[in-house]
C-alpha cells in the first residue's frame, strides 16, 4: 500500500513504532560504545529499556512529534524533536540513577545523541519517501524545474514556500548582484544568467533543463523588469512573477502570489507620479458621474475616483450585469479603503437625454467622465446606425444634459482612431469631439467646461488582442494576427485612467488632450513574445517542431495598419510630461447642427449609405477602408434585389 493511501492514525502508529525501535537501538548502542564491545543484554538493560520507553513516548506526544504532517516537516519540527529527545533522556537518565540501576553515567548522553540522529533522520527519510510516493502516483507527472530570479528577501521566502511542493524543484537563484553570485542560499547556488544557462542547458536537456523562471523582484522598476524579461525571452521558458511591493504590503509571500507576467512589463515604461492637485481637482468632495461605468476604462475611472474620495460616485451603465459587477467591486473597495463615498448604480442609456438630465439634477453632479461608447471597430462597421446613435447622439445628449444642469466639467474619453479615421467608430468619436469643441465655443451661454482626452489601446481592455492571445496560448491553438505589419499604441488601464483625470482638470474649454503613449508596438512581435514567455516556441518554417503557429487573417473592416494621435502638427506641452494639448481645426456650431440634422434624417430613413456620406463631409480626413458592410443594410439590399429580380421575371413572363 502506498504511504499516501494510509490514514492519519495508521501513519502515526507506524511512526510511534519506529520511534520505540530507535530508542531501543540507541540505548543498546550507547552501552556498546561506552564499553567498547557488542553489549550482551541483561536484566538491568531490560529494566532501563522499559523505563526509557515509559518516559519517552509520553514526552514525544507532549512535544507534538505525532501531530506534524510528514510532507511539511522542516526546521521547526526538527527543533521539536531535539527538545523532546533532550527532555526524555534527562528524565529517564536521572530516574535510572534514582532507582539505583547500575549503568555507566555516560550511557544516557551517548544514547541521546544516537536517538536524536535516528528519530530526526527517520522523519527526513519519511518525508522523502512520501514525496516520491506522491510524485509516482500522479498520472502523467512531469516535475517542474525552476530558477528564481532574485536572491533577496522575496526570493528566499518564495524558495521556502516552494520547498514542500512535490511537483516543483527549485534548482537555484539568478541574481545580478555580483556579491551574491557563487554563494549558497538555502543550499541553492546563486548564478548570473549566463552561468545558469550553461549549467542547466536550458531547453536542450529534458531531465535537467529549466521549465520556468520565477521573478522575485517586487521592488524593481518596470523598465528594469522589461530588460530582464528581454534576456529571458530567448530561452522559451515560462516566466512568472511575484506582485509588486504595494500588492505584497499586507501579507507574506506564498505560492498563490505567483502570477503570469503582466503584459505591461513588456512595455518597459514606468508610470509617472501623478500631480495630486490635478488628480483631486474635479473629484475630491464632489459628485462624479461615470457613463459606461462597467467598461474597461469606465470601471478603472471608478476605482480611482473612489480612492480619491469623491462625495458621491454615480455609475451610469446600460448593461445590468456590468453595473452589478462594478458596484459589487466598489463596495468591497469602499470597505477596504474605509471611506464614506456614496455609490449610486443607475441603469440607463446615454441616448436617453431625459434620464441623464434627471440623474444630474437629482444628485447635483459636478463632474462627468463620458466613457460610454461602442469602441470595437469591426462591430461598429457592421452596425453603423447603432454606432452613430450611441457615439454621436449619445455624447450630444449627455453634453446637453450637463449644460442644462450646470455640470462643471465634462470629460470625453476619445481614441487615437479618431485621427484621420478609416472606420465608422473612429469617425463617430471624432465627430463627438467636434460637438464638444462646438459647444465650448458657446461658453458665454453655459457654465460647463468641455474637455477631450485622446489615447490608444489599453492593455487588457474588452476587445483587446491581449486576452485573445492569452486564451489562444492557453488552449494551445494557433494565434491569429490580422497583418504582419500592424502596429498599435498601448498603455495600462490604470495609467490611462489616471492621466484622463489629470488632463480633465487642465482643460479651459474645448481642449483636446493627447496622452503620451510611448512607441507603437508591432502586434506580431507582441504575439511572439507572449508565446515565448509562456514557455512555448513559435511554430514557423524555421522551426516546424514549434508549439504555436501564428496565422495572418487580413485586416478587418475599417481597420488600418497604423494609428496616429494627432491630426496636424500643432501640439503644445502642458505641465504634465505625458499630457499634450492638440491644436486642431474645429467646425462652426451652425455646421455641426446642419450635419446632425442630416444624420438624424438618415437614421430615420435607415439609410446607412447616406450616413457614411454625411460623415465623410463632416469629418475631414475620413477615408473609408471598406465598402458599407452594415448587416441590416446589406440584408435589406439583398432582399430588395431579390424582390426586383422576381418582379422583372414576372413581367417578362407576362409579356411572353
Amino acid at each position: 500500500m502506498k504511504i499516501s493511501k494510509l490514514s492519519r492514525i495508521q501513519k502515526q502508529s507506524i511512526i510511534l513504532t519506529v520511534d520505540i525501535f530507535c530508542l531501543l537501538v540507541a540505548i543498546w548502542l550507547g552501552f556498546s560504545l561506552r564499553l567498547g564491545e557488542i553489549y550482551q543484554p541483561n536484566f538491568e538493560l531490560i529494566k532501563l529499556l522499559l523505563l526509557a520507553t515509559i518516559i519517552t513516548v509520553p514526552m514525544f506526544i507532549r512535544f507534538g512529534l505525532y501531530r506534524a504532517i510528514i510532507r511539511y516537516i522542516g526546521v521547526k519540527a526538527l527543533w521539536s524533536v531535539f527538545q523532546a529527545v533532550t527532555v526524555s533522556v534527562l528524565l529517564w537518565g536521572l530516574l535510572a540513577i534514582f532507582v539505583n540501576l547500575s549503568i555507566p553515567k555516560t550511557v544516557p548522553f551517548i544514547a541521546g545523541v544516537i536517538l536524536l540522529m535516528l528519530v530526526g533522520g527517520s522523519r527526513i527519510l519519511a518525508r522523502s519517501l512520501f514525496a516520491n510516493d506522491v510524485m509516482t502516483s500522479a498520472h502523467g507527472y512531469k516535475k517542474n524545474n525552476i530558477l528564481i530570479y532574485g536572491a533577496g528577501e522575496a526570493g528566499i521566502q518564495l524558495a521556502k514556500a516552494l520547498e514542500h511542493d512535490s511537483f516543483i524543484s527549485v534548482k537555484g537563484f539568478i541574481d545580478d548582484n555580483q556579491a551574491l553570485q557563487g554563494k549558497y542560499i538555502l543550499g541553492l547556488n546563486v548564478y548570473d544568467l549566463n552561468d545558469a544557462v550553461n549549467e542547466f542547458e536550458l531547453v536542450k536537456n529534458e531531465k535537467t533543463s529549466i521549465n520556468e523562471v520565477l521573478l522575485a523582484l517586487p521592488s524593481i522598476s518596470r523598465t528594469r523588469r522589461s530588460n530582464i524579461i528581454n534576456k529571458l525571452e530567448v530561452l522559451s521558458v515560462r516566466v512568472r512573477t511575484l506582485p509588486s511591493l504595494s500588492e505584497l504590503a499586507q501579507g507574506r509571500i506564498n505560492i498563490s502570489s505567483i502570477k503570469d507576467i503582466n503584459i505591461a512589463d513588456l512595455l518597459g515604461r514606468d508610470s509617472v507620479a501623478p500631480n495630486k492637485s490635478l488628480l483631486t481637482a474635479n473629484i475630491n468632495n464632489k459628485v462624479v458621474m461615470v457613463t459606461g461605468a462597467g467598461g474597461s476604462i469606465g470601471s478603472e475611472l471608478c476605482r480611482q475616483i473612489i480612492s480619491i474620495r469623491s462625495e458621491k460616485i454615480i455609475l451610469f451603465e446600460q448593461s445590468e450585469l456590468a453595473l452589478y459587477e462594478i458596484e459589487k467591486e466598489l463596495l468591497s473597495l469602499k470597505e477596504e479603503l474605509n471611506t464614506q463615498v456614496e455609490i449610486l448604480p443607475i441603469l440607463g442609456s446615454v441616448v436617453d437625454q431625459a434620464r441623464v438630465e434627471r440623474v444630474c439634477r437629482t444628485f447635483g453632479v459636478n463632474t462627468i467622465y463620458h466613457a460610454a461608447a461602442y469602441k470595437h471597430v469591426p462591430m461598429v462597421e457592421k452596425n453603423i446606425s447603432a454606432g452613430v446613435k450611441n457615439n454621436i447622439f449619445g455624447t450630444f445628449n449627455c453634453a446637453k444634459a450637463a449644460i442644462k444642469t450646470n455640470v462643471e466639467t465634462f470629460v470625453l474619453i476619445s481614441t487615437d482612431k479618431a485621427v484621420r479615421p478609416t472606420n465608422t467608430m473612429g469617425t463617430t468619436k471624432r465627430f463627438a469631439e467636434l460637438i464638444l469643441q462646438g459647444l465650448a465655443q458657446q461658453n458665454e451661454q453655459h457654465q460647463t467646461r468641455f474637455t477631450m482626452v485622446r489615447f490608444g489601446n489599453v492593455l487588457g481592455s474588452s476587445g483587446s488582442v491581449i486576452p485573445l492571445f492569452k486564451e489562444q496560448i492557453r488552449q494551445g491553438k494557433r494565434i491569429t494576427v490580422t497583418d504582419s505589419e500592424i502596429e498599435r499604441y498601448f498603455m495600462t488601464i490604470p495609467e490611462a485612467a489616471q492621466l484622463v483625470i489629470q488632463a480633465g482638470a487642465m482643460g479651459e474649454g474645448g481642449d483636446v488632450f493627447v496622452l503620451d503613449m510611448g512607441e507603437p508596438i508591432k502586434i506580431l512581435e507582441l504575439a511572439k513574445r507572449m508565446i515565448k514567455l509562456s514557455g512555448c516556441e513559435v511554430k514557423d518554417k524555421h522551426n516546424p517542431e514549434g508549439d504555436i503557429e501564428i496565422v495572418f487573417t487580413g485586416l478587418r473592416p475599417g481597420e488600418k495598419l497604423y494609428e496616429e494621435l494627432l491630426i496636424g502638427d500643432k501640439v503644445s506641452k502642458t505641465n504634465h510630461e505625458r499630457i499634450m494639448r492638440a491644436e486642431e481645426e474645429v467646425l462652426l456650431w451652425e455646421n455641426i447642427e446642419h450635419y446632425m440634422g442630416e444624420m438624424e434624417q438618415a437614421l430615420k430613413a435607415e439609410n446607412e449609405e447616406e450616413i457614411r456620406m454625411i460623415l465623410q463631409r463632416a469629418v475631414r480626413g475620413f477615408s473609408p477602408q471598406c465598402d458599407v458592410v452594415d448587416i441590416l443594410a446589406n440584408a435589406n439590399a439583398n432582399a430588395n434585389a431579390n424582390a426586383n429580380a422576381n418582379a422583372n421575371a414576372n413581367i417578362i413572363q407576362l409579356i411572353s
